[in-house]
């Protein structure tokens, strides 16, 4: 029987369509046996990384632990893993947590773990940095070679590398005359919460690398944490867990400055000023900004102008200021609030001059 034109193309594409539904999921299951995803070492187990490579201020290699925070948060996505990420503490020995099974990965700078007996490393992810396993195993550490060859070669991975590298000092770099979009590798997340304050974006930036110079691991000696220095209990009471994290930091932090901006916007202060007093309360309390506004109005002093509370700043450190009703707290140095607020209009200014743009 002849068949028609009509008839021969329309089993033309029957049998097209068939094709592909069939090569297809070989195509698909051949690229994942040949990229990230080789194995299933890592698929639905809920895994704890340590990362322990130092004060990133002091390190002298760029924001490491922050590279590496998103690396292993990507590390988790690809493959397929929920991922708990702890910042080192001091003095403690993640190795052997690694050797006895409660830490499953542990980044450290390479030469610090080179030696070290019944640990294996990984390849190198970048010049400093390496992730290490416990010798026992040996399908996680495939993978994760596995997964460092196929991210590292890719243009996402210079990107991220990229935006975690150099130097992120606003006032040198300003003095060197640079002119950039970029302040810090956080910018995305300033830029939303700054939104929610009503605030320039670089004005948070300049908050931001005054407390921590933009290190995710940043820690002061009373337990403030993270980009924006938060302490633990303030994290608690605006319902955030991870201080590492640096959305949650970053919203931690912009919750307690809109409280204390609510507090004292009551007060008829213009923007500038505002933002000055929000700032001086999120340095040393909201009681005692008001013990010097309460302390200036008794001395017939503007207090809604910092510069004039930072003029009677220094009677508030004398033995008198206990006699006066006004104040509630008893003295205040204030040596550290006046030094607070400066640095960071000085941040903010060299900002503005290398990133022209809000």
């Amino acid at each position: 029987m002849k068949i028609t034109e009509k008839a021969e193309r329309r089993l033309r594409n029957v049998l097209i369509t068939f094709m592909v539904i069939c090569i297809t999921p070989l195509c698909e299951n051949g690229r994942k046996l040949n990229g990230a995803h080789s194995t299933d070492a890592f698929a639905g187990k809920d895994i704890t990384c340590v990362i322990d490579l130092g004060d990133d201020m002091y390190g002298g290699h760029g924001l490491e632990t922050g590279l590496n925070y998103e690396l292993l948060n990507r590390f988790a996505q690809d493959n397929r893993c929920s991922i708990n990420i702890v910042a080192a503490e001091k003095g403690k020995n993640y190795l052997d947590s690694l050797r006895n099974g409660k830490v499953d990965i542990v980044i450290k700078h390479s030469e610090d773990i080179s030696s070290s007996a019944g640990i294996e490393i990984s390849r190198m992810m970048n010049s400093c940095s390496a992730w290490a396993v416990s010798e026992d195993k040996e399908d996680e550490l495939r993978q994760i070679n596995i997964w460092i060859s196929h991210i590292t070669e890719s243009d996402e991975f210079q990107e991220i590398t990229r935006r975690y590298s150099g130097a992120f000092n606003p006032i040198r770099r300003a003095e060197r005359g640079v002119r950039t979009n970029t302040v810090s590798p956080y910018d995305d997340i300033i830029k939303e919460h700054a939104a929610t304050l009503g605030w320039d974006w670089r004005m948070l930036a300049a908050v931001v690398y005054q407390e921590s110079k933009f290190s995710i691991n940043s820690k002061s000696r009373r337990g403030a944490r993270g980009l924006m220095q938060v302490m633990p209990s303030t994290a608690e009471y605006y319902g955030i867990d991870d201080l590492l994290d640096p959305a949650k930091n970053l919203k931690a932090g912009t919750s307690h400055l809109k409280r204390l901006q609510n507090m004292l916007n009551r007060s008829g202060l213009d923007q500038t000023e505002l933002i000055k007093f929000t700032l001086a309360a999120y340095n040393a309390g909201e009681g005692r900004i008001a013990d010097c506004r309460n302390f200036a109005a008794s001395m017939e002093v503007d207090n809604n102008r910092w510069d004039e509370i930072v003029r009677i700043i220094p009677l508030m450190r004398e033995d008198s200021i206990l006699e006066e009703e006004s104040v509630r707290l008893g003295k205040f140095q204030g040596h550290e609030t006046i030094a607070y607020i400066d640095s960071i209009m000085a941040i903010y200014e060299a900002i503005c001059t290398i990133c022209p743009e809000a």
